[in-house]
């Protein structure tokens, strides 16, 4: 059983750092932002594989949209590429999700910068 879990992790792993490589070399859609692969999370039988996605200077819902439906559409050709350079029975399909954690993140933080500049403005000269 921990056998098979650190396969899929091991393989999980492989596909997060090709799909890397290939998404940058190999897809030449204009339109596609530049993408970060956050995680590859693979199912236990190896039949799927969510792969988690962040993209760099585009944060609004149509830009994330149209780069998943590139991806989507790309898909078939990424997944025959993958199994090219890894040495699997079978490939996973692909399905690509947006990682929110990054953006979720980014808010919490300026939500706690701005929480800590209000409770400076309210202190007395003399408190620290």
């Amino acid at each position: 059983m921990a056998n098979e879990n650190s396969r899929t992790h091991r393989v999980a792993d492989q596909m997060q750092r090709e799909l890397a490589l290939l998404i940058q070399r190999e897809i030449r859609d204009p339109r596609l932002g530049m993408i970060t692969i956050t995680a590859v999370d693979v199912s236990r039988d190896l039949a799927h594989a969510k792969v988690y996605i962040t993209l760099m200077n585009k944060d609004s819902d149509e830009e994330i949209a149209e780069n998943l439906a590139i991806l989507k559409n790309v898909a078939g050709f990424l997944r025959m590429q993958l199994g090219k350079v890894m040495k699997l029975r079978s490939v996973p399909q692909l399905h690509f999700h947006y990682d929110e954690s990054v953006r979720r993140g980014v808010h919490l933080s300026s939500l706690i910068e701005r929480a800590v500049a209000e409770d400076r403005e309210h202190k007395p000269d003399g408190e620290e």
